[in-house]
């Protein structure tokens, strides 16, 4: 005989389930996420105690198609993560474009400041490679490649 107390364990385990589901799905969603940070001086410092290189990414991330198929292929993939995570600070400079996605003014300000010095062409996405020793090495752009052969490109940059 079915009675409503059991539909309703049946109904609560159910979306316990689901829920638990979905709160794993999001914890490793996290561990594998890149961790970029948004301060060029913060960068930096975090290039020199680490030994490692800098990537700064130039970004229109609600507008721009090539650095949206950049962000997506390569910069979000497991392989690429997992190789930034050893040898690289990631830097995103976002150009974001949509008022629901707009930086605050101190962030937006800073930005165009290294767009100005790093970026004075204006293009989109514009990715500029330093060595451990914060010296400008290579830049470069969206390129149709696996992330195998886009570490293999920034790499380059910097025998």
């Amino acid at each position: 005989m079915f009675t409503f107390t059991a539909f309703f364990l049946k109904t609560k385990s159910m979306i316990m389930s689901k829920n638990l589901l979905l709160a794993l799905l999001f914890i490793s969603q996290m561990a594998g996420a890149q961790n970029w940070l948004t301060d060029f001086e913060k960068a930096k410092e975090e290039a020199k105690l680490s030994n490692k290189s800098i990537v700064m990414v130039f970004s229109g991330s609600d507008w721009c198609a090539p650095c949206i198929k950049l962000d997506k292929d390569i910069w979000q993939s497991p392989e690429f993560k997992a190789y930034a995570e050893d040898n690289f600070v990631m830097l995103r400079l976002d150009f974001p474009r949509r008022k629901a996605n707009a930086l605050p003014p101190k962030q937006t300000e800073a930005n165009k400041a290294l767009a100005d010095k790093y970026n004075p062409n204006g293009y989109f996405p514009f990715v500029v490679v330093f060595n451990s020793a914060l010296n400008k090495r290579g830049e470069t752009g969206y390129k149709k490649m696996s992330p195998q052969e886009y570490i293999n490109h920034l790499s380059a940059f910097l025998k």
